[in-house]
This record gives C-alpha cells, structure tokens and sequence, in this order.
C-alpha cells in the first residue's frame, strides 16, 4: 500500500512538470495593500518547476499612477511572455519598468563619476549633461515618456530630429546629441535597463557635408591678437603661444606641468596619459615662448606645478580647456571684435598654415603638430604655397 501511494506521488509530481512545461507561464496580476507588486509565475527550466516573479512598484506615485502604471507593465509582460520570453532564460533586468527619469538620474551620476576618475574629458561630460538636460526638458513636452521600455529608436528619432530641425542646429550639434544617445543607450544596457541598443544603425550625417564652424585668423588679426594680449593679459598670451606655435591641444595643455619642459632641450614632453593619440612625443618649444615664460616668473614656482593653473600662471590645481575657451569667447574676441569663426582652436589650424606658409617643410610640420600622417598636413597647405615638384619639371616618359 505504502508503495503504490509512494508511484501515485511520483507520478502525479511527473504530471505536474510536465503540465508546467506546458504552461510554461501565468499572466501576470496586480497586488495592492502595504506592498504594491505585480507578480506572474515562469517555468524555470533549470529547477524544473514554475517560479515567481515579481515586480515591486511602491515608488511609484499615487494610487491611481501605481494601477496605470501597472496595467502598462501587465500588458507589456503579456505580450513578452506570449512571444516566448521567460524571465529565468533570458535574464532581461526589471530595470526597464523603472522610471525614466530616475534612469537618466543615474547615468548623471555615472559619468559624472567617470569625469572625476579622468576617464572622461571635461568637454565630454559638459556636452552630455548639456544634452541629458535638453532631452529631459524635450521629453516633458506633450507626451512624455515616463518608463525605460519606452526609450526605443522612435523616440532616439524624434530628439534627433528636434535638435536638428527644431532647433536648427549645426550638422556637428546633431551628431554630438546622436553621440549622447549612443553614450546612453550602452549605459542602459551595461545597466541591465535594457537588452539592445536603441540607437543601433542611426549615421552622423556625413563629414562632407559639415560646414567647418572655425577659420583660420587673418595675420592682421593675429598681430592685434598679439599686441591686445601683450598689453592686457600676458600669461594668458603663453596659452595662445602654445596652441599657436607648439600646436599642442587645448586639453593637453591644461595638463602639462613644468617639469615637462626642457629649457636646455628646447622642449616640452607631453605624456601618453594625456595625449589624445595616446602616445608620448616632444615638441619644440621656439626661444621666444620660453623669454616669456622666463619674464614671466613661470620657472620660479615648484616643478611639480601646472602651468596654467589660476589666472593661468602656475599652480597646484590646472586650468581646464574649458576656461581657455571661455576666456577667449568671452573677453579676447568681443574685445577685439573677432568674427564667431574665430574660435581659441583657430589659433592651432593658424599656427600650422603660418608654418607651411613660412617655409617649413611638411614633415617638420607634422612632427610638431604631432598629426598621424602628412596626409592630414597638406589639408592645411595654402593653395598658393603648394608648388610643383621640381624632379618632374622637365620630365619625359615613353609616350
């Protein structure tokens, strides 16, 4: 007897699997009281039994939002759980019934985070945030969205298409706010917010069709630029002279400390941990910027100082990029009524074109600017200084 109850167990367990195997799943419900949850059973395949599931929603607003929200998800969960998605395969996070709002919270503080661990550059985490709050307060326009699922490519569309058309911003703008999103929508996967991308396939619009938004400044202009500086601003001018003759870039500079430079070398070494290409290299430093830095008192402070730090003379704590740049737009150029295209990174492209135009020879040109191949220096070469080569001149072929 005690063994015939014992197969009826086992086979009635048996029954049961199997029954579940083929279920597979139960829509899910709401439960309210002290605990707001909404809860649905799932074949887990690795015990071989239904499993629950749920999913809490107390931190969601008041009763009646708590019930809209949970029918959203209800409906949501259904339709996954019809197509064949099971939670205990496919471990897609909960994160992505969560609010948007309190996703893009999080990605500020992630890379607010990265910008403190230097993983980030200034100029990166400014323009994210900048974006991170345009696309919040574009998002509370008519019909927001208020859950992650609902970040999806329709919707990268439609910010893109504000930026651009809406707003009228630059081919450049536009493909800063698609960086943005692509910025965001990998963190919402390493997050676990969301299984896939949403910005997969969507293109910058092509470079050949984006309108260079600086020029070169005219020698004129650089001789008033020179003669304002000298007279109201001086170290602010070894800034200029480091973009303009040394062509290092404005965010490597913020980094360079006295130690970097070789007086009797001639030379400033600027380190692999802070070149933007990654690599060590050493420019020359022409003898006119070191009397300055000399004049200056520059060489009287620590080694281990930055040179630009406060007021751009040397300090423990450096100037960002971000302060050359708002130094030039907002006292240098309206000070000497410079055109918008005359931006603090023009000096730089000036810098290389006054070379090639003096003389110097391409490759010479190249290694200070420090630019991957001579390709990318000819770009810079006047159409009036480029000549014929001279081994062709009076050359004779076959034909």
């Amino acid at each position: 007897m005690h063994e015939n109850v014992k197969k009826m167990l086992l086979v009635r367990t048996a029954r049961s699997k199997a029954l579940d195997e083929i279920l597979s799943y139960t829509y899910p419900r709401l439960h309210t009281g002290s605990c707001w949850y909404i809860s649905f059973y799932a074949f887990d395949p690795a015990r071989g039994e239904m499993r629950r599931k749920r999913i809490k929603i107390n931190s969601v607003g008041t009763a009646a939002q708590k019930r809209r929200y949970a029918t959203q998800v209800c409906n949501r969960l259904s339709t996954q759980l019809e197509s064949g998605w099971n939670p205990w395969v496919e471990a897609e996070a909960d994160n992505c019934y969560k609010l948007f709002e309190d996703a893009l919270s999080h990605y500020r503080r992630h890379i607010t985070k990265l910008l403190n661990d230097g993983v980030h550059r200034q100029t990166t985490h400014h323009c994210y945030m900048s974006f991170a709050g345009m696309l919040e307060k574009w998002n509370n326009r008519k019909t927001p969205i208020r859950y992650v699922y609902q970040f999806d490519r329709t919707f990268c569309v439609r910010f893109l298409d504000y930026v651009y058309l809406e707003r009228k911003s630059s081919p450049s703008t536009r493909n800063n706010a698609l960086a943005f999103l692509r910025s965001f929508s990998t963190f919402l996967v390493q997050h676990l917010y969301l299984k896939e991308r949403p910005t997969a396939g969507l293109q910058n619009l092509r470079k050949a069709v984006i309108q260079k938004q600086r020029t070169g400044i005219a020698p004129e202009d650089m001789k008033r630029l020179h003669d304002w500086l000298q007279a109201n601003n001086r170290p602010f001018l070894l800034v200029c002279y480091f973009l303009h003759y040394l062509l290092i870039r404005p965010r490597e500079i913020a980094k360079l400390r006295l130690a970097d430079i070789s007086v009797a070398k001639q030379t400033v070494y600027i380190d692999a941990s802070i070149s933007k290409n990654k690599k060590s290299a050493s420019v020359t430093i022409p003898v006119q910027i070191l009397e300055l830095m000399i004049d200056l008192g520059y060489f009287s402070a620590p080694s281990s100082f930055y040179i630009f730090s406060e007021g751009f003379r040397p300090g423990a704590e450096y100037c960002s990029e971000r302060d050359y740049r708002d130094y030039w737009k907002n006292v240098v150029a309206p000070a000497l009524h410079f055109p918008s295209e005359y931006k603090f990174y023009s000096l730089k492209d000036s810098g290389i074109t006054a070379m090639l135009r003096a003389g110097l020879d391409a490759l010479s040109v190249k290694e200070q600017a420090r630019h991957s191949s001579l390709q990318i220096t000819d770009a810079y070469t006047p159409r009036e200084v480029k000549k014929a080569n001279p081994a062709l001149r009076d050359y004779r072929g076959d034909l």
